[in-house]
């Protein structure tokens, strides 16, 4: 299959755009580089020994879409490019709005307009909200989101949902992830956000290289075993497998489609914390923090659907996820910047 993947220069995109390579398909990237580097283009190459088709630009963008959809007969779309900061799209509201939501809608209509009516999308856990019950299943309540982020991903399942209700050529597939960590096992590509990172395990890996002083654990008072957060953590390879089981399993096959991608276990701040500790042998400083706005006490997966429809379960176990983690940040302590 000929696969166009929005924000495939990011960090699950370039996971993705190997797994996809290395399952025999022929990739274009898609990405406006706000938060990925161009540099990940030739260590995709140097991994796959294939070179990549790039773009440079923004799914917002109807003229440059038209153009890249006339240059290319696509069979699919696997479309990540968005924000992602919860913290920031709650004092950000509207600029998670215009990058993604209009910028799926956007994309939709040029792909229909170009005569592809397969996507896959980037979805998130956060579309559940503050679940009641866990772990939590494809038809668990939706929609109850906690922050803007989690509201802009609903809104593109919404928008899907209706779509392949209203036009059978469609076939839509939602991948919910939970908590993607890890890293390539080469130690060439990894998650490498700009500035102060948001996500766990980047912070951590920071303080680890003495990029930064302290981990801040945001909550110490939850109601779990050690009363921080605790999440579904999954290693991106195993995410990047999900997608392209995803791809191939729902090719041609009208109406919508929605995974969770989860390990279906929880792990908490601290043992995570205590697990890259164990596999970087250092020891993290850390400081418990206040709750940060959004954030929600805990939830994990059930993955059963996925591994009875796409054949898929995540192999990686949270020691593993470490140990990629640090080789990653271990080599690049500044990430890609030189």
């Amino acid at each position: 299959m000929k696969i166009l993947t929005t924000g495939g220069l990011g960090y699950i995109g370039s996971h993705t755009v190997i797994a996809l390579l290395e399952a025999g398909h022929e990739v274009v990237i898609l990405d406006n580089l706000a938060n990925a580097s161009r540099k990940v283009l030739a260590r995709l190459e140097q991994i796959t020994g294939r070179s990549v088709a790039f773009v440079e630009g923004d799914v917002r963008d109807r003229s440059m879409l038209q153009r890249l959809f006339a240059e290319h007969d696509f069979d699919a779309v696997i479309h990540f490019a968005g924000l992602k900061a919860v913290g920031e799209s709650m004092a950000l509201p509207l600029k998670y709005y215009d990058n993604n939501v209009t910028g799926s809608l956007v994309l939709m209509e040029e792909m229909a307009k170009a005569g592809v009516f397969q996507l896959v999308f980037s979805s998130s856990a956060t579309v559940y909200g503050d679940p009641e019950v866990v772990p939590l299943t494809e038809s668990s309540p939706a929609g109850n989101t906690s922050n803007p982020y989690g509201t802009s991903k609903y809104m593109v399942e919404c928008m899907m949902r209706d779509v392949a209700a209203a036009d059978a050529r469609w076939s839509m597939v939602v991948l919910r992830y939970f908590n993607p960590i890890g890293a390539h096992e080469s130690g060439l590509i990894g998650e490498s956000p700009n500035g102060i990172p948001n996500n766990l395990l980047p912070y951590i890996c920071q303080v680890a290289v003495g990029k930064r002083e302290c981990l801040s654990v945001f909550g110490g008072d939850y109601p779990t075993p050690d009363g921080t957060g605790v999440r579904d953590y999954i290693h991106v390879t195993d995410l990047a497998d999900g997608h392209v089981k995803a791809v191939e399993i729902h090719q041609n096959d009208a109406g919508l489609h929605v995974y969770n991608l989860g390990t279906g276990q929880g792990s908490s701040v601290l043992e995570v914390l205590h697990a890259f500790e164990e596999a970087a042998a250092k020891t993290i400083p850390y400081a418990i923090a206040p709750r940060r706005d959004g954030d929600v006490p805990s939830y994990w997966a059930d993955p059963s659907l996925a591994k009875a429809k796409l054949n898929w379960t995540a192999k990686c176990d949270l020691q593993q996820m470490m140990q990629d983690s640090w080789r990653w940040q271990s080599r690049n302590p500044n990430g890609y910047d030189d």
